[in-house]
C-alpha cells in the first residue's frame, strides 16, 4: 500500500521538493509508472542506498530521490508516485503530472509491466505527449517469460520512436539498458513525434490554439499537451497552470481563443464530459495498436491460474466466506505466535525496571523522583512495548505477504459492493484493513481515495476497527470470560474466532456508520474509481519481514511509546496524590461511576480508557492499579488470578461484553486524532473522527445493558 516511515512518519511533513545532487552536473530523471509494475524495485536497483526522502511541495505524498552513475554521468532519480494517468484525479497523480510537466526533469523513465503491456502504454503514451526525452522501461520480463509471453521490444522502440529498454528489476537484469536509453535521447534531438491523435474537431481547437500557446513553452514542455489539457479544463489543471506558468493563466489571448472553442463547441452539442471523454478513449485505441504484433502469446491460457484463484476469492459465494477464514488464521497466528515472545519481553523489561530502581536508590535519587522515572514513566512504556511489540512483528509481515501475494485487492474488489451501497469508495476496505495493525496508519492510507468526500468518511469511520493496541484486552476478556478452560489446544483458535466475530461487528459498524455520514454531513454519491487486480505472485518472504519491522513494526512502536511516556507522568501523579483521603485517581473513578454504570462498565474501567486515550495498551494495566490501589501499574500474567480479581470488583458477563463493546467503539488514541487533523487539514474534522466512535460507543453499550436488565 504505499505506507513506510517515509509517507507516515515525520519525513511526510511537508517540507517542500529539494533535488540533492552531488555535483551540479548531475542529470535530473523522473521515474514513472502505474502502480505494481515494480517501479520501486527498478528504482532500489539503480540508486541502491543512495536515497533521500522528503515530501512533495504542499502535498502529503512522500518524495524519494536516489543518486547513480553509469560511469559517464551522474543521475538522480526521482521515483514518481504511482499513477494510471496524468489526467490527475489524485494527489499522487497531481504530484506526477505536476513534477513531468512543469518541473523540466532531463528525462523520463516510464515503468511498464511486461504481462500487461498495452493497459501501460495508456500512461507512457501521455507522459510521450508531455515530455521530450523519453526511455521506456518493459519490467517483469522474468513474468512474461514464465507466462510464455514474449515481447517484440525491437518493433515497439520503432513505433514508439524512443528508446525502449527491458528489464527484469528484480534480479537486476536489462538495467544496463536504462543507461544507454538515456545516453541515446539526452545525446540526440528532440523530435516531436505525434502518436495520440484525438477526433477531428478537438484537432481542430489545437490548431487554433497551439500559436497562443507556443511563446510560454520552453524546450522541454510540448505546447501541443498544453493546448489538449486546456480544453480539457481539468480544474486541478486549471491550478497547476496558474502555479508553475503564471503568464499562461494571466494571457488574454489564450483565454479569448478558448472562450470561441468553447462556444463553438456548445453550438455543436459537445460537453465537457464528451470532450474528456473522447480525448481518454483516443490514448486507449493507440495503446491498442501499438500493442498489436507487440505482444506475442505464445501459452492462451497464460493466466489461468490466476483466472481461478479469482473465481475462488472474488466469487459471491466463496468471497467473503474465503475472507473470513483468512482473517481468522491472521488473527490465531497474531495470538499464538506473539504470546511467549510477549511474555518473555514483558519479563526483561520489567527486570530492568527493578534494576533501575536499585540504581537509582544507591545513587540518591529522592524515592518520589525515582518512582515518577521508573514506577511511571519506564512502567508505562515497558507495558507497551512488551505488549505491543510481539502481536505487530506477527501481524505486519502476514499483512504485508497478503499484500504482495495479490490478495488485498481482491478484499477491497469484494467489499466495492458494500461500499457502494453506503455511498462510500471500495478503497476504503484496503485503508480499513490497514487500520488492523494501527489506525493512524489507516488514516494515512485514505490518501488513495480521490474524492475528498470519501475520503473524510473513511477517516472518520477508519477507528471501528480495532488496532494492535486493542488486541489485547480484547483478547484477554475473551479468553477470561467466554472461552471454556477445557477448550485445550484450541483455546487460541476458539479465541481467534470470537475475535474475529467482533471484528466482523466493527466493519458492520464502519459501513453503518458511513452510509449514516454519506446521507448528513457528507452527502454525495459514490465515485468510481481504477482498482487494479494485480496478477498473484509469489512474496519475497525476506524482503517483506525486514520492510514489515523496520517500516512499519519499529515505527508505529515509536509512536505509541513516544505518546505513552507523557501518559505514565500523568497516571503516576493520579495515582500517588491524594486529596481528602483518596488518591486523584480514586475521586476520578468515583466521579464517572455514574454515567459508567449507565453503559454496564463502572468508573474504573471509563477512566482506564480515559487515561489510555494515548495508548490503547495500558487500559487493562490501569484497571489493575487502580483495583489494587496500588501506586504504580499493575501486570498478572495468569489470567484465572486476572478473572477472579475482575469477578471479586463486580464484573459480570455483562461487565465483559460492554467492555468489549466499548474497546471496539470508543474514541481512537491522540496519534490517530493526530494524523486526523494533519491528513484532513482542520480541528474539525479531528474533533468529529473522536466525537463519532466516542457516542457510537456510549449508545451501543447503554442499549446492549439496557436490553441485558429487561430480558436477562
Amino acid at each position: 500500500m504505499g505506507l513506510s516511515r517515509a509517507s507516515t512518519g515525520l519525513q511526510s511533513l511537508d517540507k517542500g521538493l529539494e533535488i540533492k545532487k552531488r555535483q551540479e552536473t548531475d542529470l535530473v530523471v523522473a521515474l514513472a509508472g502505474n502502480p505494481n509494475v515494480g517501479k520501486s524495485t527498478v528504482f532500489n536497483q539503480l540508486t541502491g542506498m543512495n536515497q533521500h526522502t522528503g515530501n512533495w511541495p504542499g502535498k502529503t505524498v512522500a518524495n524519494v530521490q536516489g543518486t547513480c552513475h553509469d560511469g559517464v554521468r551522474g543521475y538522480v532519480m526521482v521515483d514518481i508516485p504511482g499513477c494510471y494517468s496524468l489526467m490527475a484525479h489524485s494527489a499522487e497523480e497531481e504530484v506526477a503530472r505536476d513534477f513531468i510537466c512543469f518541473q523540466n526533469p532531463d528525462a523520463v523513465v516510464a515503468v511498464c509491466d511486461s504481462v500487461c503491456l498495452e493497459r501501460n502504454l495508456n500512461l507512457v503514451l501521455q507522459i510521450m505527449e508531455a515530455s521530450c526525452n523519453v526511455v521506456v522501461c518493459v519490467n517483469l520480463l522474468d513474468e512474461a517469460r514464465k507466462k510464455k509471453i514474449r515481447l517484440r521490444l525491437n518493433l515497439l522502440e520503432q513505433r514508439l520512436g524512443v528508446p525502449v529498454a527491458g528489464t527484469a528489476a528484480r534480479n537486476g537484469k536489462g538495467l544496463e539498458q536504462i543507461y544507454a536509453g538515456l545516453c541515446r535521447c539526452l545525446d540526440g534531438e528532440p523530435k516531436e513525434t505525434i502518436l495520440v491523435r484525438y477526433p477531428d474537431y478537438v484537432e481542430e481547437a489545437i490548431a487554433k490554439l497551439y500559436p497562443a500557446v507556443l511563446p510560454f513553452c520552453g524546450k522541454r514542455l510540448k505546447a501541443r499537451w498544453l493546448c489538449a489539457r486546456l480544453l480539457d479544463s481539468d480544474e486541478s489543471l486549471k491550478e497547476a497552470v496558474n502555479t508553475y506558468l503564471k503568464p499562461v493563466a494571466e494571457s488574454e489571448e489564450i483565454r479569448a481563443c478558448l472562450s470561441r472553442i468553447w462556444k463553438e463547441w456548445e453550438e455543436k452539442g459537445y460537453t465537457k464530459e464528451k470532450v474528456s471523454d473522447d480525448m481518454a478513449a483516443a490514448f486507449i485505441r493507440t495503446a491498442e495498436s501499438l500493442c498489436q504484433g507487440v505482444t506475442v502469446f505464445e501459452n492462451l491460457s497464460y493466466d489461468r491460474n490466476d483466472r481461478r484463484l479469482d473465481r475462488l476469492f472474488t466469487s459471491r459465494i466463496t468471497g467473503f466466506p474465503i475472507m473470513f477464514l483468512i482473517l481468522l488464521g491472521v488473527f490465531w497466528l497474531t495470538i499464538t505466535g506473539a504470546n511467549y515472545p510477549s511474555k518473555a519481553l514483558s519479563s526483561l523489561l520489567f527486570r530492568g525496571e527493578d534494576w533501575l530502581s536499585q540504581a537509582a536508590l544507591q545513587a540518591g535519587i529522592p524515592p518520589f523522583l525515582s518512582g515518577l522515572l521508573f514506577q511511571g514513566i519506564y512502567r508505562v512504556l515497558a507495558w507497551v512495548v512488551s505488549v505491543m511489540l510481539p502481536p505487530m512483528a506477527v501481524f505486519f509481515p502476514l499483512f504485508t505477504l497478503l499484500e504482495d501475494f495479490g490478495y488485498l485487492p481482491r478484499v477491497a474488489f469484494n467489499l466495492d459492493r458494500c461500499f457502494k451501497r453506503c455511498n462510500a469508495c471500495g478503497k476504503q476496505a484496503l485503508t480499513m484493513c490497514m487500520g488492523f495493525g494501527c489506525n493512524a496508519a489507516g488514516i494515512v492510507g485514505c490518501r488513495i481515495i480521490d474524492s475528498k468526500r470519501e475520503r473524510l468518511i473513511a477517516m472518520l469511520t477508519n477507528s471501528f476497527v480495532p488496532c494492535n493496541g486493542r488486541f489485547p484486552t480484547m483478547i484477554a476478556i475473551i479468553s477470561m470470560f467466554f472461552v471454556s478452560g477445557g477448550a485445550g489446544r484450541f483455546s487460541g483458535l476458539l479465541s481467534a474466532a470470537i475475535l474475529s466475530g467482533v471484528i466482523v461487528l466493527g466493519i458492520l459498524m464502519t459501513l453503518f456508520i458511513s452510509r449514516l455520514l454519506s446521507l448528513t454531513i457528507l452527502k454525495g454519491m459514490p465515485s468510481s474509481f481504477t482498482l487494479e487486480l494485480p496478477p498473484y505472485r509469489r512474496p519475497q518472504v525476506g524482503k517483506v519481514i525486514v520492510r514489515s519491522i523496520f517500516d512499519r513494526t519499529l515505527f508505529v512502536l515509536g509512536r505509541a511509546a513516544s505518546a505513552a511516556a507523557p501518559a505514565g507522568f500523568v497516571i503516576w501523579l493520579m495515582a500517588n496524590v491524594s486529596i481528602g483521603g483518596g488518591t486523584l485517581l480514586a475521586h476520578s473513578s468515583a466521579f464517572l461511576d455514574p454515567l459508567a454504570r449507565l453503559m454496564g462498565l463502572d468508573g474504573v474501567i471509563l477512566l482506564g480508557f480515559i487515561l489510555g486515550f494515548p495508548a490503547n495498551e495500558i487500559v487493562v494495566p490501569i484497571i489493575l492499579m487502580a483495583y489494587l490501589s496500588e501506586g504504580s501499574l499493575m501486570e498478572i500474567n495468569d489470567l484465572g488470578i486476572l478473572k477472579n480479581l475482575l469477578t471479586a470488583h463486580g464484573w459480570t458477563w455483562v461487565t465483559a461484553v460492554s467492555t468489549l463493546l466499548f474497546s471496539l467503539m470508543h474514541w481512537p488514541c491522540s496519534t490517530t486524532c493526530a494524523t486526523v487533523r494533519k491528513e484532513s487539514g482542520s480541528l474539525k474534522w479531528a474533533a468529529l473522527s473522536w466525537l463519532i466512535p466516542t457516542l457510537t460507543g456510549f449508545t451501543v453499550c447503554f442499549l446492549f445493558t439496557a436490553a441485558a436488565k429487561v430480558f436477562l
